[in-house]
């Protein structure tokens, strides 16, 4: 009889847990519209990366600006993101996800308004740099809202939306950007800006924040809208409220509080990952794509317009991937392709340099340039963001969002300036260097990023901060 029982406790265990496995892995319609919301905000960064682009040959024009002014230009958004960055963890712990998102846009609005109705550098500088700074808030507190908000098998589908909406907005940029009027193009930037702002109204709050908060009932009302009234919710509002309890003291945070030994890994993981993806040269590709396909002889309108069009599909690929193949082999499958593009690119304007092979220039180029973003975009362009949003605890996610952020800005920024005045300096050599980097990144990931599919938030973390002690 006490076996007979025993089986049976053990069997209905197993069915309550199956049960809320279940359930926590509802995706409802309220975590889609939030998702969508929310990347709202990629789509505007994505306007904003490529309008540089889309807007060199009429600006440079219409205004008369040089190759340091227009460096300035192009590159000013990666500083003022450097900006929003050494912000965002404060402000997405202090006014929330959804609050952070809708005090970003109080920078983007404006900055799109200033662009449009510029007169000189100097408007269009401070437009930019408004831009960068709401840009700098969202690449942090996007994949954060998503990655709390989601349930765990599509957890990092959902994350990497923000990037396929990021190429959306380029893809965007670059095709009617070969037609329309760059002051008209600024205006379009503002659109989906202020269609953002609109749709914030009708999302939840993160349910992880208001437990961070000690707002227990408007977790569990948030966690309950987003997986379903009927859903039952116990299970992961309790392992919710047992993390926080875990790693929140009653005491803020700061940043000296990250550098603690159990936090190595994962700082390490964060900072790495943002360092290699911004050496790499991902945003001068993107900012600087027109000019790229002319150097190398290839028409910019055919290259900006096949650039757009692959765009899209590319990105559904990477999203569907993340899932099916893990970060791991995603990002390094991701960094082998950049590696190889950017070894083609030197290649080819080294045979343009010595007088052979002129004639192949202009394919390579063209190759090189959209190989290069397509495979930056499948990984290493939107994983890094999925990674940091996965393994820092609640406790220290404000300081470590911080410092990954702002290393992700600065150093984009001084990659994305540099961009010009390298190529100026040695075209072949500079795709060498970026090769390099790329080369550096296959490395890093396969020996120290972690798998993180298919894993809780709480798992993840708990399995770093543990790590090493």
């Amino acid at each position: 009889m006490a076996v007979v029982e025993k089986g049976n406790n053990l069997e209905a265990g197993l069915l309550e847990k199956d049960q809320n496995d279940n359930e926590e892995c509802r995706i409802t319609l309220v975590a889609l519209f939030s998702t969508f919301v929310a990347v709202g905000g990629a789509f505007c960064f994505g306007c904003a990366a490529a309008y540089s682009s889309a807007a060199h040959s009429g600006m440079t024009k219409d205004l008369g600006l040089s190759v340091a002014e227009y460096s300035m230009f192009g590159s000013i958004l990666t500083f003022g993101g450097m900006i929003g960055a050494v912000f965002s963890g404060k402000v997405a712990d202090v006014l929330g996800r959804r609050g952070t998102m809708w005090f970003a846009q109080v920078f983007c609005l404006p900055g799109w308004l200033a662009i449009a109705f510029a007169k000189d550098s100097l408007w269009l500088d401070a437009g930019r740099l408004l831009l960068g700074i709401g840009v700098g808030l969202f690449t942090y507190v996007i994949p954060i809202y998503i990655a709390e908000i989601t349930p765990k098998h599509v957890r990092g589908a959902f994350v990497f939306a923000n990037q396929l909406m990021q190429n959306c907005g380029i893809s965007l940029f670059f095709i009617i950007g070969n037609v329309i009027p760059w002051r008209t193009l600024a205006l379009i930037g503002f659109l989906p800006c202020a269609l953002q702002v609109v749709g914030l109204f009708f999302i939840p709050e993160s349910p992880r924040w208001l437990g961070k908060s000690g707002r227990d009932k408007e977790c569990k009302a948030a966690l309950q809208r987003l997986r379903g009234h009927d859903a039952d919710i116990s299970r992961e509002a309790n392992a919710i409220k047992d993390n926080m309890d875990m790693f929140v003291q009653g005491q803020e945070s700061r940043v000296m509080d990250l550098f603690q030994r159990r936090y190595a890994p994962s700082l390490v993981i964060g900072v790495g990952l943002m360092f290699l993806q911004q050496l790499s040269g991902s945003a001068g590709f993107t900012y600087y794509a027109s000019s790229l396909f002319e150097r190398g002889g290839f028409p910019s309108s055919i290259g900006s317009t096949v650039l757009a069009i692959i765009m899209i599909p590319k990105s559904m690929a990477g999203l569907i991937l993340v899932e099916k193949m893990g970060r791991r082999p995603l990002l390094m499958a991701s960094a082998a392709g950049m590696c190889l593009c950017s070894l083609l690119l030197g290649a080819s304007f080294w045979f343009q340099s010595i007088g052979i092979l002129h004639e192949l220039t202009p394919i390579f180029t063209c190759i090189g340039v959209l190989g290069f973003i397509t495979t930056y975009a499948m990984g290493m362009g939107g994983l890094p963001w999925i990674i940091m949003s996965e393994i820092f605890p609640m406790n220290v996610k404000v300081s470590a969002g911080t410092i990954v952020t702002l290393a992700n800005w600065s150093v984009g920024w001084v990659a994305t300036y540099a961009f010009n005045f390298l190529l100026q300096w040695n075209e072949s050599g500079t795709f060498l260097i970026f090769s390099s980097v790329c080369a550096t990144a296959i490395a890093f990931v396969y020996m120290l990023v972690p798998e993180t599919k298919g894993r809780t938030l709480e798992e993840i973390q708990a399995s770093l901060t543990n790590f090493l002690q």
